[in-house]
């Protein structure tokens, strides 16, 4: 089980997705899954499963919680190169017939050959106007890399009727190596924060701002308050009840000082799963409280009423440190953070 996304609405509804895979492999055949929570979290369906095409890769699963159409919509991938969008009407139980929206990616080909395609991981965001959101990322190395690798958004305008491509956020370079997995969210201007996993040696997270989120992208930079291990992450607005006021909500391994790379690689482990607020729209970040302090990788978040809720790889197999051994799921509220 990998790959969490989670999105909550303001009637108690919450929907956890993952993805079952039949081996420890990021091609392996998988499906997606789904389990619902109709209480705000306290109890949950069975897993049903939601997508899946025979003896293929189902993966990356981006739920965007859109309340203005009363939709929630749904983009996944299927082995690295062919993309889907479906929606649900009745909060998951059922989902529409899904649709190939491979044609918005193939747009990139003449400015970026990519070979490998993913969008999320986490979930996507739907504007004040309307717009869906989401980011994903490309590869263009040999087969099945997935470096080196860039970052771009698409976004549909009608609901999801439609998808179109954005320009390309950020690329491959010396100064941000192999960008790829990303959140966004809008920020109190109406522009878009896109938040970027990358294997930077600086370990720390990068960012780029949008006024649309599809185009005229500022300069990508680093955040020094949010530590980068080399994996993804989850990023809300949250509202503060009681209070017109609303804070940014980040969830990501936030690690342990001293630690080294993992062998063979830039990466450094995935442990102390932290939660951060910022008060400004991201510019700062001085409130962090842990949610698991041992192993935990891959995260995403969601905030509805009084709670926010984390979904999280917890664990590893004792062979395959960066595959976990199963998916929580944490509920706690703003103050629980700002407690310490």
């Amino acid at each position: 089980m990998r790959i969490p996304a989670v999105v909550a609405t303001e009637a108690g509804l919450v929907l956890a997705f993952a993805v079952g895979r039949t081996q420890v492999s990021y091609w392996s055949e998988s499906k997606i899954l789904l389990r619902r929570s109709v209480d705000e979290g306290m109890t949950w369906t069975p897993a049903q499963v939601v997508a899946e095409h025979a003896g293929r890769v189902v993966d990356n699963p981006v739920p965007i919680y859109d309340p203005q159409r009363g939709r929630i919509h749904l983009l996944y991938q299927t082995d690295y190169n062919r993309c889907y969008y479906t929606y649900t009407v009745d909060g998951g139980e059922t989902f529409a017939p899904p649709v190939d929206i491979t044609a918005t990616f193939e747009a990139y080909r003449a400015q970026y050959p990519w070979t490998v395609i993913a969008p999320g991981p986490g979930h996507g965001i739907v504007l004040r106007g309307g717009r869906l959101i989401v980011p994903f990322w490309m590869a263009r190395g040999e087969g099945k890399a997935h470096r080196p690798s860039c970052v771009a958004t698409i976004y549909s305008d009608d609901g999801g009727a439609t998808w179109l491509p954005g320009e390309i956020v950020v690329d491959h370079s010396p100064d941000v190596p192999n960008p790829s997995e990303t959140v966004a969210v809008e920020l109190g201007d109406g522009s878009v924060l896109l938040n970027i996993r990358n294997e930077s040696l600086r370990y720390r997270r990068a960012v780029a701002v949008s006024p649309d989120g599809a185009s005229h992208w500022s300069p990508v930079t680093f955040h020094d308050a949010l530590y980068e291990p080399i994996c993804a992450a989850g990023l809300v607005r949250a509202k503060v009840p009681g209070s017109v006021e609303s804070v940014l909500v980040f969830t990501n391994p936030a690690g342990r000082p001293g630690e080294k790379p993992r062998k063979n690689s830039p990466a450094r482990p995935r442990t102390n799963l932290t939660v951060r607020l910022s008060y400004d729209d991201g510019k700062t970040w001085p409130v962090a409280r842990p949610i698991e302090p041992e192993q935990a990788g891959y995260s995403d978040v969601a905030a509805a009423g009084e709670y926010i809720y984390c979904l999280f790889e917890h664990g590893a197999a004792s062979d395959k440190p960066v595959h976990p051994r199963g998916i929580r799921l944490a509920r706690f509220t703003l103050n629980w953070v700002k407690a310490g």
